[in-house]
């Protein structure tokens, strides 16, 4: 963040200084919410958690080198204080559940007006380089792309994994200062209005929307809904900034009309202005194309995994042309470009032979269905078909569609000709999940139900042998990556591929 004193922050966030021996000592590090992160020059901010309350730490963060506490009561050490009545932070997915007195809902407005003001100074100052994304899926794997295209024109802050929501898109913020370029955020939402939220918070001069799908359908009602409140991450754009849509979903396309910036189209479709052509992957579903923008063409060779990330990688050569790259520059850059965020296509082979996709991070039928086509081109690719291992679990938040969107996806895993899918849980999606490969076509022990992680384990533990594939992906909760972690430990020695 830009340097500030605690009376400067106090006055920004409408604090009040306890316990303060010098008002004027300076914040010179960043905001942190773990007291064991805390670096010499840092605020820390105290919020209530579920297990414990950052409160209780603040002393400890102080010996650590804090220069003082974010808080919502005074704490005995220096401290800018916020009343739990000025909290007015929307509904998210923010856990703030020993919250009853609105003590967390207030330490986080804080901490977003104090990103807001410290971005908007370091923009009119140095001319950072606000990039906001947003999405159903893949706004990880793009904002991920986005940094390794924009570093070779300077600095960039990106969040690690998916710091996407009202506390980690503040933290992120304000974890950019004098020298950096660009700051590329991630923009998530559980309801209308929580994207303009956080637009507000680092208010974006370029603004990509990657596509509208059935992630958190339970929340929105419609594919409809979701589409409007991802497109208010368009509308926050002033007219000098840039939109950035995928033309190959008419639902980001037409958000062309919602917003006052100029429109780039990115896409497959003759009507984009940063193409894609000959697309093809290799064997290890990785892509490789043709990027036509600006009368030129170059090819691009992509290290990620799986053809969707295509798309991506489209959406992020044009923010890197658009801030100065040439097409050389963005395809060396997206050549050289890894997953960077754990559990999202992470595709390594052990020392026995297996090779695991770990995209267990989260799941929605759209990054299910993406992850499953890049399970079988791995599988199938080579002179010798490999055997092919998709292990499931539930996708939340899909409401009253949720039985129906397993269904499809147990389907398309039969139509696919996935040798063995492995879905795991009771509740009635999954059930609905396996009863779908199984009314497809799968017979015999094409398709399992199995109770939980542990069964599912043993199952692979007797069944897989050199020269499988197998992919995990669940939503988060259900912590299916320990299946994609115990097979990685079992084959000692794995390698990146």
């Amino acid at each position: 963040m830009i340097e500030m004193t605690l009376r400067e922050i106090a006055d920004v966030v409408g604090g009040e200084l306890h316990d303060v021996p010098d008002p004027q000592a300076l914040v010179t590090g960043s905001v942190e919410f773990d007291s064991r992160r805390i670096g010499s020059g840092d605020l820390f901010l105290a919020l209530p958690g579920a297990h414990s309350d950052g409160h209780d730490y603040a002393a400890t963060a102080v010996a650590a080198g804090a220069v003082a506490v974010l808080a919502a009561r005074p704490v005995g050490v220096p401290a800018i204080v916020v009343a739990p009545e000025r909290g007015s932070v929307p509904a998210s997915s923010v856990a703030l559940s020993n919250d009853a007195d609105g003590s967390g809902a207030a330490v986080l407005a804080a901490l977003a007006e104090l990103a807001r003001v410290s971005t908007e100074r370091l923009a009119q100052r140095t001319g950072l380089t606000v990039v906001g994304v947003t999405g159903s899926s893949g706004k990880t794997s793009t904002k991920d792309l986005l940094a390794a295209v924009l570093a070779p024109l300077g600095p960039v802050v990106a969040p690690p994994g998916s710091f996407n929501n009202e506390l980690g898109h503040p933290w992120t913020a304000l974890r950019a200062g004098l020298d950096t370029k660009f700051l590329a955020l991630e923009l998530s939402a559980r309801g209308p209005g929580h994207i303009a939220a956080l637009a507000r918070i680092a208010p974006p001069r370029i603004g990509v929307v990657l596509n509208v799908g059935t992630a958190h359908l339970g929340e929105f009602g419609s594919r409809e809904a979701i589409a409007a409140a991802k497109g208010e991450l368009v509308e926050a754009l002033p007219a000098e900034g840039l939109a950035v849509l995928n033309a190959d979903d008419p639902n980001v396309a037409a958000m062309a009309s919602r917003t006052k910036a100029r429109v780039v189209l990115v896409g497959r479709s003759g009507d984009a202005d940063v193409r894609a052509t000959d697309v093809q992957t290799d064997d290890q579903a990785r892509a490789r194309f043709t990027l036509h923008a600006g009368g030129e063409s170059v090819p691009v060779r992509l290290a990620v995994h799986g053809e969707h990330q295509v798309g991506n990688a489209l959406s992020a050569a044009a923010v890197a042309l658009e801030c100065g790259a040439d097409l050389a520059t963005v395809a060396l850059a997206l050549a050289g470009a890894t997953a960077a965020s754990v559990r999202r296509m992470d595709v390594r082979t052990t020392a026995a032979g297996v090779t695991v996709i770990n995209d267990s991070y989260n799941a929605n039928p759209d990054s299910v269905r993406a992850a499953l086509k890049a399970l079988v081109t791995l599988a199938k690719a080579g002179e010798e078909p490999r055997r092919s291992w998709a292990v499931l679990g539930e996708m939340g938040e899909l409401g009253a569609e949720s039985v129906i969107e397993h269904d499809a996806i147990g389907r398309l895993a039969v139509r696919l000709d996935v040798d063995r899918l492995i879905v795991v849980g009771t509740g009635r999606p999954s059930r609905g999940m396996h009863q779908g490969a199984v009314m497809e076509g799968s017979w015999g022990e094409e398709s399992i139900l199995v109770p939980d992680i542990d069964a599912a384990i043993a199952l692979l533990d007797d069944e897989i042998a050199a020269g499988d594939v197998v992919l995990v992906k669940a939503s988060k909760a259900v912590g299916l990556w320990a299946v994609a972690e115990h097979l990685t430990r079992a084959g000692e020695g794995s390698t990146a591929r």
